[in-house]
């Protein structure tokens, strides 16, 4: 079988996910994230065909080892607290992939391991979450893969270089985190700090050298406000699989703003499609107090 060009492979996405079970919600609470919503929803249109199934790799489960969930019916996980007692009897009845999941074990287990499958995990809500909006009928099969907790971004640019082959199969690959992720400290004084990190994040996933790309990532925790930002980095390291899961390929922000007045939120997109996103609120502000920089 020839191998599709690189235009025709499926993209890869590093999406914001949003809080908790945003979708499933009413009310004022629910018109805050309007502009991610449809951020969301208009993935489907980017793709270049409708994708066999969606690997998701979570900022909501970690392992001492990777793991791949490999049941035919996966439940849900409500890992949040303090929503009104419906939101914890939401569905989202995608089906899971266990041939998929054996794949996904395949290339990790070559790649140098370790890895294992777990049949009884469920969607956590960075997948739920996302992919409600995202095909809101579930008719997508879903295959999580979880984060190693020593969070080590060598370590997860591995995963997604093993990872990469999928993507000539017709398997969507998305790393559901936050550009921003510091629950202790939301407010009006976060959005500086917030918007300054965002901006250097930007520059270093759109880096055109690949090279140049890993070594920033790898260093994140040197970008401004670093910790601040992320105080522990569970959030981040999806998109570490996703970049390196498409290493050389042009960066595109598919969503961006400064959410709630005081998180700067932003989603990409790997592919060779550099079309820009009318839902990137930030593509044109100079929102980072000295610029984006190298390290």
């Amino acid at each position: 079988m020839s191998r599709p060009s690189a235009s025709r492979r499926m993209p890869v996405y590093f999406l914001s996910h949003g809080g908790g079970p945003w979708p499933y919600m009413t009310g004022p609470m629910r018109q805050m994230f309007n502009l991610l919503e449809a951020s969301l929803q208009d993935i489907p249109r980017q793709l270049p065909r409708p994708p066999k199934a969606v690997l998701v790799v979570s900022g909501h489960w970690e392992e001492t080892e990777f793991t791949i969930s490999s049941g035919r019916a996966p439940g849900m996980v409500f890992d949040y607290y303090g929503f009104p007692p419906e939101l914890y009897d939401i569905k989202y009845p995608a089906p899971g992939d266990p041939a998929l999941a054996e794949r996904v074990r395949t290339l990790v287990n070559n790649a140098g391991g370790p890895v294992r499958l777990d049949a009884q995990r469920g969607f956590d809500h960075g997948t739920f979450s996302m992919m409600k909006p995202i095909y809101p009928d579930a008719d997508v099969p879903i295959v999580q893969i979880s984060l190693k907790n020593s969070l080590d971004p060598a370590e997860h640019l591995a995963l997604g270089r093993a990872l990469a082959p999928l993507r000539d199969e017709d398997v969507l690959i998305i790393g559901s985190g936050f550009t921003s992720h510091n629950l202790r400290e939301r407010g009006p004084q976060m959005a500086a700090p917030s918007q300054a990190f965002d901006a250097w994040l930007r520059g270093a996933v759109m880096n055109p050298d690949p090279r140049a790309r890993a070594e920033a990532l790898l260093h994140w925790d040197q970008a401004p406000f670093a910790r601040l930002n992320h105080p522990r980095e569970d959030h981040l390291m999806p998109l570490m699989v996703v970049a390196g899961a498409a290493e050389g390929e042009p960066v595109t922000p598919v969503y961006g703003e400064l959410f709630a007045g005081s998180m700067a939120a932003s989603s990409f997109r790997f592919s060779e499609d550099t079309s820009p996103s009318r839902f990137d609120q930030l593509a044109s502000r100079e929102h980072a107090p000295n610029g984006p920089r190298a390290i």
